[in-house]
């Protein structure tokens, strides 16, 4: 929703650039869906001020509810200012609008009423002087769908750097900030998101990130952004070269996804799409890691030795095979996968119930079908490749699993 309107460039003795903006970040009814409510009328309440450390906010909410908004909006600014490292520079000056009935005539623009019944748009003007940025932001915002949220984080870039980055970047961060919870990781969109992200024809991430598009194009198109944001943020393998690339953006460097990973670019398609595939509320990204760098060998007599975590996705084995080929694993240590159940042990442990060994082969085609592996009894790969391990358990309850097996793998020989 960061569609920058108007830029006047003014060169001086100095050669400064001097720059008005005046930013329409739109969330029509085809940005967000439409809210149930019930047949109860709100009673009709004034409009009022309220402030905290780093908002204005005039609303006609309810004292306790506008409390409640500046309380998460304030959370929210310490999360992404200490993402992006750089603080506030002035209070955010934010209309936020439960009932457009309740608002005196003409104290919105025409422009604000016809957009905050269903969302936003935030208005950003100032200067720039090289790397000094003085802008101020003002966000008109609907109560509904974490609008507030969602705008605050457009403005508070606008006001750090003077720009909110490509349209890709823009909006698939200010959903983040909408939806980000400190000290969790996991997906916690609302419910809708992950459905249609789970069951819809999937773009690529050319598509995603195309430099062309531009901000109000829909909700769908948002939520693949947002997909991808926290995708990049919260998996290990990416998240600190996403948050430069970030900086890189909101400071006018430019840059791309393909420039920030120039040769892993099929790792991290392969792992973007392996998030989607599990995608469910409480996932957490970096569940879905995968080791590029391990290296396998040959299946042989001779034992590979690795350790798997009860707590990671699937982890190498560090041992290839052919399809149909039969190993042996024998492990020691436990994990636990519920405090209410008993550990799992390498040695003499049941056959059924979670927590046992799953196993799954990954090669150029893909990956099998996950299988259970028994300690101490034989077992054939189903397709050739390299043997991945991990924990039974559902991917979304990963995260309170404790412990980790060392493992040893060889070739079975037929005597």
């Amino acid at each position: 929703m960061s569609l920058l309107q108007t830029i006047r460039q003014v060169r001086g003795a100095w050669h400064t650039i001097l720059f008005v903006a005046m930013v329409k970040l739109l969330c029509c009814a085809g940005c967000r869906l439409p809210e149930v409510r019930g047949d109860e009328t709100p009673a009709a309440r004034k409009v009022q001020q309220y402030q905290s450390a780093n908002f204005l906010i005039h609303t006609d909410l309810a004292e306790e509810d506008a409390q409640e908004l500046l309380e998460r909006l304030e959370n929210m600014l310490t999360l992404i200012s200490r993402y992006w490292g750089a603080p506030s520079r002035k209070k955010i000056v934010c209309y936020i609008v439960d009932d457009t009935s309740n608002w005196p005539a003409g104290s919105l623009s025409p422009e604000a009423l016809a957009t905050v019944s269903n969302g936003g748009i935030t208005n950003a003007a100032g200067v720039k002087r090289g790397r000094v940025t003085d802008m101020t932001a003002v966000v008109y915002a609907s109560t509904k769908f974490g609008t507030p949220q969602h705008e605050a984080v457009h403005a508070y870039c606008y006001q750090a750097f003077g720009t909110t980055g490509p349209t890709w970047y823009a909006e698939g961060m200010a959903e983040m900030g909408n939806y980000w919870v400190e000290g969790d990781e996991s997906v916690n969109c609302p419910d809708y998101v992950v459905e249609f992200l789970k069951s819809s024809p999937r773009p690529t991430l050319q598509q995603i990130t195309d430099p062309d598009h531009r901000t109000g194009d829909g909700w769908k198109n948002y939520a693949w952004r947002w997909a991808l944001c926290h995708f990049l943020s919260h998996n290990p393998n990416y998240a600190e070269r996403f948050r430069v690339l970030g900086v890189s953006l909101l400071s006018n460097r430019g840059g791309t996804i393909e420039r920030a990973w120039p040769s892993q670019m099929d790792e991290l398609e392969f792992e973007f799409q392996f998030f989607l595939d599990h995608l469910e509320t409480g996932l957490e990204a970096k569940r879905c890691r995968w080791d590029w760098k391990a290296r396998f060998r040959e299946a042989s007599s001779k034992a590979v030795r690795c350790k798997v975590d009860a707590a990671r996705g699937w982890q190498p084995s560090l041992i290839k095979g052919t399809e149909g080929q039969k190993l042996r694993l024998t492990a020691e240590g436990q994990w636990t996968t519920d405090v209410n159940e008993p550990p799992f042990s390498g040695r003499g442990s049941p056959v059924t119930g979670k927590g046992r060994i799953l196993g799954c082969v990954k090669n150029e085609k893909g990956l099998s079908d996950e299988f259970v592996i028994i300690p101490d009894r034989s077992f054939s790969l189903p397709a050739e490749g390299d043997l991945y391990l991990r924990c039974e358990d559902e991917w979304t309850s990963l995260n309170d699993n404790d412990g980790e097996l060392a493992i040893s793998v060889s070739a079975e020989i037929a005597e």
